[in-house]
């Protein structure tokens, strides 16, 4: 029989294990989560996140940020772009560069998917307790000081 999370979270190393399963799990089971008409991949969804987190960035910025290849965020920003929900722009700073900013279509799709993930793992949370969802809540800060690291 294999141990309990709370056995293994007991060592550094076995914490390390079990957050790392827990997190796959999490993040796999809210992309399951998605709008299922949504013609838009996990990578490209990603992406404009991202534009719509942190504003208008470069396809290179853009690579660096979700951690691929230009040539792969290249053929992202075009599916983005031909779908409508970002449109390519001159930078107000620098007219030689082309910066990717989101549209209001990818506005909307942002939102809507956010509110769907949003919605089930609130239901989620409402089966918890108040004092696990307080854990929670101070486990949320250092999850992304993790994840961002």
């Amino acid at each position: 029989m294999s141990p309990s999370i709370e056995q293994l979270a007991r060592t550094d190393a076995g914490l390390a294990s079990a957050l790392r399963t827990s997190v796959a799990r999490l993040g796999r089971r809210l992309r399951n989560e998605r709008d299922p008409g949504l013609e838009l991949g996990l990578g490209s969804l990603s992406a404009l996140g991202l534009l719509f987190r942190e504003g208008p960035q470069t396809v290179g910025q853009l690579a660096d940020r979700e951690r691929v290849r230009p040539p792969s965020m290249t053929r992202t920003v075009g599916c983005l772009v031909d779908g409508g929900y970002a449109v390519r722009r001159k930078n107000e700073t620098d007219g030689r560069q082309v910066v990717i900013e989101i549209s209001e279509a990818g506005r909307v799709a942002v939102v809507r998917e956010r509110g769907r993930r949003d919605a089930w793992l609130a239901q989620r949370l409402k089966e918890l307790t108040p004092e696990e969802r307080a854990v929670l809540r101070q486990a949320a800060p250092l999850l992304e000081r993790i994840a961002t690291a």
